[in-house]
């Protein structure tokens, strides 16, 4: 039966070859180029944000054998880590700062075409992150980062690294900060004293600042008083005349531990308020 159907046998088995290699297989996940002689001709189960979340074109689909190949390139949602970078902030502070960026590949077929791969892409997008990261950070202090000051430096960031993932068919959805800290040991101590010298001369100067507005409030003050005093002495000169005299004995006669003795003439000068209103 072999030697009779040989022919037939093996036209079978080239048939269920062929139709096996023309089959292609694509998961939800993965979005598939079919590339012709070197040039992208379709895409299955593109990535469509305005499509229904059930509405994908995964499943099984075909291909000429031979003439195209498939090349897979992810849906989903991508990372792009930065582990222990440092980066040197605007008030010298030396931190060690863990970021991320989120990332989609909306463009399949230009994604074949200029990046070939998702590690090239990685490659690409990956020095573009660290040299803006060190950038933005270097324009900010270290305590800024603890401020909504932070968002505003992670929208420069992403806005930056968007446009070059772009031009790959890729858009970044997302950079943030994991971890910014100074580095431990004496790195760290180093910053602290630093931290503590800058806060002790900012201390200072409020504090200087607040001596010289006191004593600009003083100064008025006495001005103030010694034109109400000339004001009050212009309208009865006698009246202030008694009036200061009074104080000055009050401040005399009151002062001491009250042994003390004061001997004067009674026509002394310091005493003529008491000789019948300055006579």
């Amino acid at each position: 039966m072999w030697e009779r159907y040989k022919a037939v046998f093996i036209a079978l088995i080239v048939l269920l070859v062929v139709i096996v290699s023309s089959v292609v297989i694509v998961p939800e996940t993965q979005q598939a180029v079919v590339v012709r002689t070197g040039e992208p001709v379709r895409v299955i189960n593109r990535f469509d944000p305005a499509a229904d979340f059930t509405d994908t074109g995964a499943g099984v689909s075909w291909r000429i054998p031979i003439i195209e190949r498939v090349q897979m390139v992810d849906r989903r949602i991508l990372s792009l880590d930065m582990e222990d970078e440092t980066v040197l902030s605007n008030d010298q502070q030396r931190l060690q700062v863990n970021a991320y960026a989120r990332y989609r590949i909306f463009d399949p077929v230009l994604f074949v075409q200029r990046a070939g791969s998702e590690d090239q892409l990685r490659n690409q997008l990956e020095p573009i992150l660290t040299s803006e990261l060190r950038q933005e950070l270097g324009r900010r202090t270290f305590a800024s980062l603890l401020t909504p000051e932070r968002g505003n430096a992670m929208t420069n960031i992403r806005d930056t690294l968007d446009d070059e993932a772009r031009n790959y068919g890729a858009q970044v959805l997302d950079v943030r900060i994991k971890q910014a800290d100074l580095p431990v040991g004496t790195p760290l101590q180093a910053a602290f004293n630093r931290m503590r010298s800058d806060r002790e001369e900012e201390a200072e100067t409020i504090r200087a600042g607040g001596r010289r507005d006191a004593q600009i409030i003083r100064a008025e003050s006495e001005a103030e008083a010694a034109q109400i005093y000339a004001e009050a002495y212009n309208q009865d000169p006698g009246f202030y005349d008694f009036f200061r005299a009074m104080q000055s004995y009050r401040t005399t006669f009151s002062s001491g531990d009250g042994e003390s003795a004061i001997i004067m003439s009674p026509d002394n000068e310091y005493l003529r308020q008491f000789r019948g209103g300055g006579n």
